[in-house]
């Protein structure tokens, strides 16, 4: 069994700042593993979550999520968002075996965590044209491949919202 790999290590390990995150992608890259990155918010962990995130994975040998801030949720989807905190977050998205790294990320874009970064791929769900992902100049222009990974019907926090909010209403 292989002591050094991420799956052994403690979610809290995975979380990295953009300063603490340098040396581990020096590392990666030294050792020749493709990086691939991906962004959400994931406010509530679901079916869809998991599935888009496995994808993302098996496209590369590191996957680095970039989980939008508190604040930053909030401009995007106002107010009465994020349901859990940046750090449950970060905590939730960090447990998943399938992912090796998170960053928080306070912008509206993940545009200058993706040039911090420099992935091998940059992915999105298909709800994106490659073209039009944030990031794919940057990918591009070094050589990497922007893909977009088909997404689970129906699953949405916005739907599961919705739903709970429906039950207490009824």
């Amino acid at each position: 069994m292989k002591t050094n790999s991420t799956w052994l290590m403690a979610s809290a390990d995975k979380i990295y700042t953009f300063e603490t995150l340098q040396p581990v992608l020096q590392q990666w890259r030294a050792e020749d593993q493709k990086l691939v990155f991906t962004n959400g918010c994931f406010d509530l962990l679901h079916l869809g979550h998991v599935d888009y995130l496995e994808k993302a994975r098996a496209l590369g040998d590191k996957l680095i999520l970039g989980l939008n801030t508190d604040r930053s949720i909030r401009c995007l989807k106002g107010e009465e968002r994020p349901l859990q905190d940046e750090m449950a977050r970060a905590r939730i998205m960090a447990s998943l075996l399938f992912v090796d790294a998170v960053v928080l990320f306070d912008e509206e874009t993940p545009y200058n965590l993706i040039k911090l970064v420099q992935p091998d791929i940059l992915v999105k769900g298909d709800d994106y044209a490659p073209e039009n992902i944030v990031g794919y100049d940057i990918v591009k222009a070094k050589g990497g491949d922007v893909k977009t990974v088909e997404l689970v019907k129906g699953y949405s926090t916005s739907n599961i919202v919705a739903k709970i909010k429906r039950t207490i209403n009824n």
